[in-house]
């Protein structure tokens, strides 16, 4: 049997961390992640990215504040399994949409570039996969992408007026490890 090439291995093991260790991430570490983020594909060359960094958890914890109710609004009326245990969770104070990861990372896009979200995302999928390949676990938290209709904490966040917030991303040392969500088979159209 053939071994399996270290990148296949690294996208398929990657989890969306929820739960982290008390542990610290060096601003190495953090710099490295973005490194392997600047590396992904782009429009025309654009790179239309910029990032903020995040460790300071009153500032994560007034992000989550003022993103929970406007999730909960916006999940009104969805009455799904998930979105109802997710609707209750977010209804209790001590709740952080950050899991209290030690690290958040906002990828920034220039709102002016054609590609940008696709571009962004691109380099959002980059710094999760090195993240995993460095031993740290990571979610892609779009709910704090709420934090857009608030000027004063786009002002806090350092974030220019022609960015926009595509890809807030939390990293850190993974308690837990989830096991694997199942896959359905693609649709594949062969012509």
């Amino acid at each position: 049997m053939m071994e399996e090439d270290p990148v296949i291995s690294t996208i398929k093991m990657r989890r969306s961390v929820r739960d982290y260790a008390n542990k610290p991430v060096s601003n190495d570490v953090v710099e490295s992640i973005i490194d392997a983020g600047i590396h992904a594909p782009t429009g025309l060359g654009m790179q239309p990215w910029r990032f903020v960094v995040i460790k300071d958890k009153a500032i994560m914890k007034q992000m989550s504040n003022h993103c929970k109710p406007r999730l909960l609004k916006q999940l009104e009326g969805i009455n799904i399994d998930a979105a109802m245990q997710f609707k209750k969770m977010l209804k209790t104070e001590e709740f952080d949409i950050f899991y209290n990861a030690p690290v958040l990372i906002i990828v920034l896009g220039y709102k002016n570039v054609p590609t940008v979200d696709f571009d962004c995302s691109m380099c959002a999928q980059n710094m999760m996969l090195a993240a995993h390949s460095m031993g740290l676990g990571s979610c892609w938290i779009g709910t704090a992408c709420l934090v857009q209709d608030n000027p004063e904490m786009l002002n806090k966040l350092k974030i220019p007026a022609d960015f926009k917030v595509v890809a807030p991303i939390i990293f850190g040392y993974a308690g837990s490890i989830p096991a694997a969500p199942p896959r359905n088979e693609p649709v594949i159209t062969w012509l």
